[in-house]
């Protein structure tokens, strides 16, 4: 067991944090989409003028200069319409600092593994924990290149760190980027602008509570209506006192409308976004509004009834029920899923094979466990040289979108779910379960296995199917035999030495000389040693 690492605790995982929901605006008039979007296209000015802002100011900034930059955009707008600005370019300035640091923890992790391989002679082969050296020479300095290149992002990364400098585009750097490869992209260049005009527009508020209808700037009343407050300057497009512009579209939620209504109805916060989706010619508003805090039941009362392991791959999840001793119960159950086509495609599928697995799992009253994976450091070529179908097989896996599916669904049926460390559950899932469980009609595959490990840790048992007693309960003292013995092992399937004595399983003195022989355990004052056999004569025909 030398060399490998220490195994996290199961825990419980934590229930989401908020809620968010869609509806499409329908029956909106050419005036409608008008207002909307000159509204969207001043406000996404400002926006975009207060990020600049913000980004100016680098880690100098305070609360002061955060009063200062909501007062000027309170002028051009309102003391609401300025506050979500304000909060919406922070939180962009945040989330962009935080993927500069995990951009400069892949670059410490590349730097690295090019430096240890190429401090190795070409050719030599690595172990178990540490890759070996490059296969040539000509690769060697081809990696010895890259590691300068390395180096300078690094080095320059680190700096806009210290610095506090982030680097960020309204509207996305990928459609920004497709302006150069419109061809490419299969879009003209009038229909690319009107995608980047309508990423860069801002109508999102967020929700107060004890306002009308939990949102004072964009405000829907519970029979679906859809009021905006304009900016000052677009304050003569009002069409309904106090300056406020009503949408002729009605909206209405599918999904969690009974809870959206309770929310509205007692005056709680929501807050809305509207955007429009170009390629489709729709608008849409998307209510959100956070949760409170659930207290989670006991890690101890998710055991009570047993699991579900589920072993997440690139296709299908696996997953095998387990009692509350770790044993398989029932036969493995596999959810597939397709990854190929559209993002609206994948993601559609992911929720299918969801949903059935969570409908499975409270038929029976079970919670689940899955292993909290994170590929974050595993998709680097330089830690997997050439193994492309290697990179390409766990950036495929998603594995963030599952993780956040299935909390938030399980949350809504009630079902716990579990985390546990992944280290080692394939590996010895194969080892120790694939093998014993398959059968003449049963083919067991090692994710099934997978599945059996992860439910066992989550169970708190060991993935070994047994373990031995402690030595001081070996009935043998100290001197038994363990069911983990290799088929190779001496004397492997002897019997047990009889100790006499006042001990459990034990037999007077003189009894056990026999213990092994069969023909002295059934046919008592007989033993194979004294009984001779002989072949009677055969009977003469008549």
């Amino acid at each position: 067991m030398g060399g490998l690492r220490e195994v996290a605790t199961p825990f419980m995982v934590p229930g989401p944090s908020g809620v968010a929901i869609r509806s499409r605006l329908k029956h909106l008039t050419g005036r409608d989409e008008e207002a909307l979007r000159l509204v969207g296209d001043h406000l996404g000015s400002l926006a975009s003028r207060d990020l600049k802002a913000r980004c100016a100011a680098e880690l100098d900034h305070d609360g002061e200069q955060w009063a200062r930059r909501k007062q000027v955009l309170t002028g051009e707008s309102s003391s609401r319409w300025a506050g979500s600005i304000t909060k919406a370019s922070h939180d962009q300035w945040a989330l962009a600092r935080r993927g500069r640091l995990a951009h400069i923890h892949s670059l410490q992790a590349g730097v690295r593994t090019i430096t240890h391989r190429l401090s190795l002679p070409p050719g030599e082969k690595g172990s178990k924990h540490a890759p070996g050296g490059y296969r040539s020479k000509q690769e060697w300095f081809a990696k010895s290149r890259r590691l300068h290149v390395l180096e300078d992002r690094l080095q320059a990364a680190q700096a806009d760190w210290q610095t506090g400098v982030v680097h960020v585009v309204r509207g996305g750097k990928q459609l920004l980027n497709s302006r150069h490869h419109l061809e490419q992209a299969q879009l003209t260049e009038e229909e690319w602008r009107r995608r980047w005009r309508a990423g860069r527009r801002f109508l999102q508020a967020d929700g107060e509570s004890g306002k009308r209808y939990g949102n004072e700037t964009l405000r829907v009343s519970p029979d679906g209506e859809v009021s905006i407050k304009l900016p000052a300057p677009l304050a003569h497009l009002a069409n309904a006192p106090h300056g406020r512009y009503v949408l002729a579209a009605r909206v209405s939620f599918a999904h969690r409308g009974e809870q959206w209504a309770d929310r509205v109805t007692a005056n709680r916060a929501v807050a809305y976004r509207i955007h429009e989706d170009v390629g489709r010619g729709r608008w849409y508003l998307t209510a959100s509004w956070t949760l409170p805090t659930v207290r989670t039941i006991p890690l101890e009362a998710a055991r009570a009834r047993g699991l579900v392991g589920v072993d997440t791959n690139a296709d299908h999840l696996a997953a095998w029920r387990l009692d509350v001793h770790g044993n398989p119960v029932g036969a493995p159950l596999r959810f597939g899923y397709d990854l190929t086509g559209t993002a609206g495609h994948r993601d559609a599928q992911v929720r299918h094979a969801l949903i059935r697995l969570l409908h499975w799992a409270r038929r029976h009253g079970l919670a689940i466990a899955v292993e909290d994976l994170d590929f974050t450091a595993e998709k680097t070529r330089e830690k997997h040289g050439r193994k492309k179908w290697f990179r390409k097989l766990i950036s495929g896996m998603p594995v963030a979108r599952l993780r956040a599916r299935l909390v938030s669904m399980a949350a809504e049926l009630g079902i716990p779910v579990i985390a546990v460390d992944p280290a080692y559950t394939s590996r010895w899932g194969a080892q120790h379960w694939q093998k014993p469980l398959t059968t003449t009609t049963r083919k067991t595959t090692r994710h099934d296995a997978a599945a059996v490990a992860i439910g066992r840790r989550a169970l708190g048992h060991p993935i070994r199917r047994r373990t031995a007693p402690p030595r001081t309960h070996q009935s043998d003292g100290c001197g038994h035999r363990t069911v983990q013995a290799r088929p190779s092992t001496p004397g492997r399937e002897g019997h047990r030495p009889r100790i006499p004595g006042p001990r459990t399983r034990s037999v007077p003195p003189g009894r056990g000389a026999n213990a092994v022989d069969q023909n002295a355990q059934h046919r008592p004052g007989r033993s194979a040693e004294h009984e001779s056999w002989q072949q009677d004569s055969l009977p003469l025909s008549l």
